[in-house]
Parts: C-alpha cells; sequence; structure tokens
C-alpha cells in the first residue's frame, strides 16, 4: 500500500494533509535497518492482572504466569522466528527515533478458543494486556479493538480532554497523557492489526511524529506471522 492510500483510508489524510514524501523518507531508513537488524524474540511477557469479568487491566498487579505466544501462533518454528525477530527489530527503531513511552504491535488473529482478538506480537514499556477482544461490544471501550474492526486511524493528543468530552478509554496506564491507534492492512486491503503508540505528555502526535508511525505500519505487515 502507497503512503498516500494509506493516510486516505485510514482516515489520517483530512486530519494531517499528505506527509506522504515524510513517510517514504521513514520508509526507506527502516528497510535499510531491518537488511541487517534482529531484535529480541519473546515468547512470554509479563500482563496485568484482568479485573472482576476480564474487562480491565488492574495497573501494578501483574499476573502470576506471564502470558506465551506459543499456543496463538502455533508453536516455534524458523518463520516464526524470523517474523518476530523483524517485529522486535521495528519496536527497537521506533523506540530509538520516536521517543514514545510506549509501542506496541498487534496481529489480528483467532485465539485459542477460536474468538478473534488482538494479540501483542512486539513491543516496549510497561507490562500491559496480551489480548484485545476483537468485537463490537468490546470496542465501546477500546481504541485498539475499534481501529482493528474499521480501520480508521484513532489519535488521541489529550486523553484528558477524550474524557471530558464523553470518549470512551481503556486505560492501561494512567500516566499515558497521549495515544495514537493506527491499523495495519495486508496486500489485499484487509485489516491484518494495528499498532498502538502512548507517551506520557500531551500533544505529541505532531505531522512529524505520525509520518514515522505511519511508516512503521507500512512496513510491520511484511513480517507478521
Amino acid at each position: 500500500m502507497q503512503a498516500f492510500d494509506y493516510l486516505q483510508r485510514s482516515g489520517l489524510l483530512s486530519e494531517y494533509g499528505d506527509i506522504s514524501t515524510d513517510i517514504d523518507l521513514h520508509c526507506r531508513a527502516l528497510m535499510d535497518y531491518l537488511t541487517t537488524a534482529r531484535g529480541d524474540v519473546r515468547w512470554q511477557f509479563q500482563v496485568p492482572e484482568l479485573g472482576e469479568g476480564g474487562a480491565c487491566s488492574l495497573f501494578g498487579q501483574l499476573a502470576t504466569e506471564p502470558y506465551s505466544l506459543l499456543p496463538i501462533l502455533g508453536g516455534d518454528t524458523p518463520a516464526t522466528q524470523h517474523a518476530l525477530s523483524k517485529l522486535s527489530a521495528i519496536a527497537s527503531y521506533y523506540q530509538q527515533h520516536s521517543g514514545q513511552d510506549w509501542f506496541g504491535i498487534y496481529q489480528a488473529r483467532p485465539n485459542v478458543a477460536g474468538e478473534p482478538v488482538l494479540v501483542k506480537l512486539a513491543y516496549y514499556g510497561a507490562a500491559s494486556r496480551a489480548e484485545f477482544p476483537l468485537n463490537s461490544e468490546f470496542a465501546k471501550i477500546s481504541n485498539n479493538s475499534t481501529v482493528g474492526l474499521s480501520g480508521q486511524a484513532r489519535v488521541i493528543n489529550s486523553v484528558a480532554d477524550y474524557l471530558a468530552a464523553g470518549g470512551e478509554y481503556y486505560t492501561c496506564d494512567p500516566k499515558v497523557q497521549a495515544e495514537a491507534c493506527l491499523p495495519l492492512f495486508d496486500q489485499s486491503g484487509k485489516i491484518a492489526g494495528i499498532v498502538d503508540a502512548e507517551h506520557f505528555q500531551q500533544a505529541i502526535f505532531t505531522p512529524a511524529a505520525m509520518a514515522l508511525l505511519v511508516a512503521v505500519c507500512l512496513i510491520v505487515p511484511e513480517y507478521l506471522p
């Protein structure tokens, strides 16, 4: 997918204008980096305890058992190892160049119960939920699920203002003041997942910041397992 097509399809064009030139520059730099870069593969990671009914995360309270990607990805294979390594490298690159406090890459796929979810494959930052239900009910409280269903980006430069205006927000970390949740599209144009970036300051998602994040969104689908 070309940068302009992504901006148009995700709904970002009206808010940020045609930033395709900057996106293309970031894409080339990221692809050059990925020719040799390898990231650390994490098959398991700590996750927060879920609240009553499993709807929300209890920040600061970690579950006893870590989350394992092995069941949902069908085991450890060379192809999956390669995919996770590249996704981890992308997360590292984004951390180095963005200054964002939290970032995650999620793929849309069925979980072990056959339910559609967004599963976190690579990230940096504080422990966070591993799976987000991908259904209309959960989307009422979750930007991740909303974007994963609609393919429309959601950028919140002030969480406080968003909540004051009546917006629903799934709080993983109360320090987060701004969030950008963007869709991933496969070669056919189908929604393949999302990326989520968060910052502890407001008004951080400028056109320049979004150009880098969109570039990541254009590259990530090539490496999804």
